[in-house]
């Protein structure tokens, strides 16, 4: 019977042993998945009715841009010309400043581009600027790229624009531009962008490297 009880009690013990064993991995598993959670989530703020949003990974100079143009559009006395000056801004910063891409496949400056040009844009920046950029899922690339630090616009002008797919024509802005980045990296620092007015919202149609 001696032997027994002192079976059955080593087998509690254990039993209770393995239970907090297990207890402690399942908590510490949770924490580190609410902990990896936080990292991933990322705060967006939107225009309203736009399409255009901010989130906490943009830069300081995209954060700016993007007031001035929420400002605008939310003022009720909508400034075109200053739409379209941010638009072109907010699409060479996003474009440009590739350091905060996840990798090639996360193409800045999409949500600026005319939604029948979307397709076309993704296969041109993952073949071209974004080509060799490193994925950084991990978080671990050591690859150094560039990040707009400030940008100018060195001229506006008024035009028209006739997109060749469906000869439909639209009131348009060509804009100058130049940027400069936190370490110069020999990409591109100048370009003429073409924004066009459909239906009062404004959108990139083409850009060219100056």
């Amino acid at each position: 019977m001696k032997k027994k009880s002192l079976l059955i009690g080593l087998s509690l013990v254990i039993l209770v042993s393995l239970l907090g064993v297990l207890s402690y991995f399942v908590f510490f598993h949770k924490e580190a998945s609410k902990d990896n959670n936080k990292k991933d989530e990322t705060t967006v703020v939107d225009i309203s009715g736009y399409g255009i949003t901010l989130n906490d990974t943009d830069t300081e100079v995209y954060k700016t841009e993007f007031n001035n143009l929420k400002a605008n559009l939310e003022s009720g006395n909508i400034d075109y010309n200053e739409y379209a000056k941010s638009i072109a801004k907010l699409y060479i910063i996003d474009l440009y400043t590739i350091e905060n891409k996840k990798n090639k496949y996360d193409v800045g400056g999409l949500e600026f581009i005319y939604e029948s040009a979307k397709e076309n844009y993704i296969t041109n920046v993952t073949d071209t600027l974004y080509k060799y950029v490193e994925d950084n899922t991990n978080q671990k690339r050591n690859q150094q790229l560039p990040v707009v630090e400030s940008i100018n616009v060195e001229n506006i002008e008024e035009t028209n624009y006739t997109i060749k797919a469906t000869n439909a024509s639209y009131k348009a802005y060509k804009i100058k531009l130049s940027w400069e980045y936190l370490t110069d990296l020999g990409y591109d620092k100048s370009a003429e962008v073409i924004v066009i007015n459909d239906n009062n919202k404004l959108y990139v149609v083409e850009e060219n490297i100056k």
